[in-house]
């Protein structure tokens, strides 16, 4: 397979290309990669997939239980009112969705998103949410690879949400995924022996911003030298690759083919940005990409 086959040549391709050669020269345990996940690895947009996955479990919950529609949240999400939405908050809206998954064991949890990702279609494209990832990017993580780098998934997403379908989808293992957590509750089930179930509360903090740096210290204990990202919720991620030495990378992909994918500037989401990050890219010295201008397909076919 050709290097790189659906990246086009410029500015972008060739560093990275310069980058993995130069990384030959490290040793093996310094050649660390972290890549945030929506909109960077796959589509975020018109909605996160993994809040798709949720408002479907809302939708399937309600039908059992219809008392649940009267609820705002659920009354706000099921209606799709942006307006509403935006009035209760974020912090209200995701633990209300939480919720719906209490109870779930681990394996239970990972079954569900599974069988989501395999039946459902992404409400914009019509195709299926696995080939909603970015074919480039694809190619990417083969050339990091290739070049001797443990890769690892840096997300703001749910960690059990993409440990489910990282192996299939990146073949990136579910124990090298850093996201936001959920607790968990221990608890010795009747007859059945031990077990763990989720609970409808967080963590400790989003995996947003200076959180994703902290957690990638806390949880793989390695400092990467190379960092993927699309928004300012990876702003703090990229500075600490970039300033690793040299070689070093920082990448941001820039959403700007509205024919082929969306167009629109990224934009954290537990935080208001200080400026386009795209802004932030270029005084900083990272390598933008362009989806328009340095990928000649986006999905794989």
């Amino acid at each position: 397979m050709a290097f790189l086959p659906s990246w086009r040549p410029g500015p972008a391709r060739e560093a990275i290309t310069s980058f993995l050669d130069e990384s030959l020269a490290l040793p093996p345990d310094q050649r660390v990669a972290v890549l945030d996940n929506d909109g960077t690895l796959w589509c975020e947009k018109p909605n996160y997939i993994q809040y798709d996955f949720l408002v479907r479990t809302l939708h399937a919950a309600v039908e059992h239980d219809a008392a649940l529609a009267d609820r705002a949240e659920y009354r706000a999400l099921l209606d799709g009112d942006r307006a509403a939405l935006g009035e209760l908050g974020l912090q209200r809206i995701a633990l209300a969705l939480l919720e719906l998954c209490a109870g779930w064991t681990p394996d239970e949890f990972a079954e569900r998103v599974r069988d989501f990702m395999a039946a459902e279609k992404h409400p914009g494209r019509g195709a299926p949410y696995p080939k909603m990832v970015y074919q480039p990017m694809l190619e990417l993580l083969e050339a990091l690879r290739g070049h001797g780098f443990d890769v690892f998934i840096v997300t703001g997403g749910g960690t059990e949400f993409v440990r489910a379908v990282s192996r299939d989808l990146y073949g990136v293992r579910p124990d090298d995924v850093v996201g936001t957590l959920v607790e968990y509750h221990y608890e010795e089930q009747h007859g059945g022996g031990p077990a763990l179930v989720r609970t409808a509360q967080a963590q400790g903090e989003v995996n947003e911003g200076s959180a994703k740096v902290e957690h990638i210290q806390t949880q793989l204990g390695r400092r990467p030298i190379f960092a993927a990202g699309n928004s300012a919720g990876d702003r703090e991620m990229l500075e600490y690759a970039r300033a690793a030495g040299m070689p070093s990378l920082a990448v941001l992909i820039d959403h700007d083919d509205a024919e082929r994918e969306y167009a629109y500037a990224s934009a954290a989401v537990t935080f208001k940005d200080t400026e386009p990050i795209t802004a932030t890219a270029g005084r900083l010295g990272w390598t933008v990409v362009s989806m328009r201008d340095d990928w000649s397909v986006i999905f794989p076919a």
